[in-house]
This record gives structure tokens, sequence and C-alpha cells, in this order.
């Protein structure tokens, strides 16, 4: 477990299946994660994803509890993906947070994300570090900003809704 001052960062655990699906359950989460419906099926998909992450290259997504809690208020991390899309997004480690409606607009998933990004720079040396967003998501695109994350390119999939591509690269 990482702490920050307010969050307690943990690595997945099987026992958090409810918390994440009562985290991904509101249509307003979703929004800008695709068009699936939360299920239990999809959290258990994404919590073998994850773990898969950690086992595989030994970063993943966090779990987000407050200090001293039990409700999960949010995910957040550095995960190895493969989007299929080229365009700098496939198998490179990737940036994603989700944080639950009512920890809204308290911070959380730049103070989280700024720990795991240290973290990450700490144990696997500084190197590129991709994330997207969709293009209508102003609150991630602030917070990729404000963690250092500049645009590179967009992937537009016909009939769908635009990403923008952004990366993060280490220091010179």
């Amino acid at each position: 477990m990482r702490t920050t001052e307010r969050l307690e960062l943990w690595r997945p655990q099987i026992a958090d299946r409810a918390g994440l699906l009562a985290l991904m359950a509101p249509g307003a989460v979703r929004k800008f994660l695709g068009p699936a419906e939360a299920s239990e099926t999809d959290v258990f998909a994404r919590q073998l994803r994850n773990a898969g992450s950690w086992a595989l290259y030994g970063y993943g997504v966090f779990t987000l509890r407050e200090r001293g809690g039990d409700e999960i208020v949010g995910t957040c991390g550095v995960f190895r993906s493969f989007r299929g899309f080229g365009r700098g997004m496939d198998d490179v480690p990737e940036a994603g947070w989700i944080i639950a409606e009512p920890s809204w607009g308290k911070g959380y998933a730049r103070e989280a994300m700024t720990a795991a990004l240290a973290w990450f720079d700490r144990e696997h040396e500084p190197q590129r570090v991709a994330c997207m967003i969709e293009e209508s998501h102003a609150a991630s695109m602030t917070i990729a900003a404000k963690l250092g994350f500049v645009e590179y390119a967009r992937h537009e999939p016909e009939g769908e809704r635009a990403l923008v591509l952004y990366q993060r690269m280490p220091p010179s």
C-alpha cells in the first residue's frame, strides 16, 4: 500500500469486486469510458487485466480509498496496454484514472496520479507514459496537463467518439 496526504493506494484484491462495481455503476462515471454498461463480468475482466499488468510488468492500477476508509473512491495508476490502433498506444505504459462520482472535484485524481507516477518513475525508471482521453472530457484533460502530459495525436475511429492521445516524456 502507498499513501498520500488523503488517500491509500492499494494493489488489486479480489475482494474489491463489489466496490469496483459500485464505482463503475453510475452512468456519469462510465460516460467517458466507452459504451459498456457496468457489470460484474466487466469488473472481473478489468481486475484480471490489471492483475496481469502487475504480474507481467510489475506495475498496474491501484485501488483508491480515503485514508483509514473502506470504500473505494477510485482507481489510478500506470498499466500496460495494447490498444490495437497504433499511434504510440500499443504495448506501452499507459496512465489512467477513474474517480467515484461523490469524490469528483476533491483533487483525488491528481493527488493519486502524482503519487503513482512518482512511484512508477522510481521503480521502473522514467520512461514515456501515454494516456488517452475522450476529446470532450475537459476535467481529465486538465488533470493530464497538470501531470505533465502533452497532446501528441488524435484517434478518430469511424462511428465512435474522438480520443486525444497524450504522452509524458522522461526528463532529458
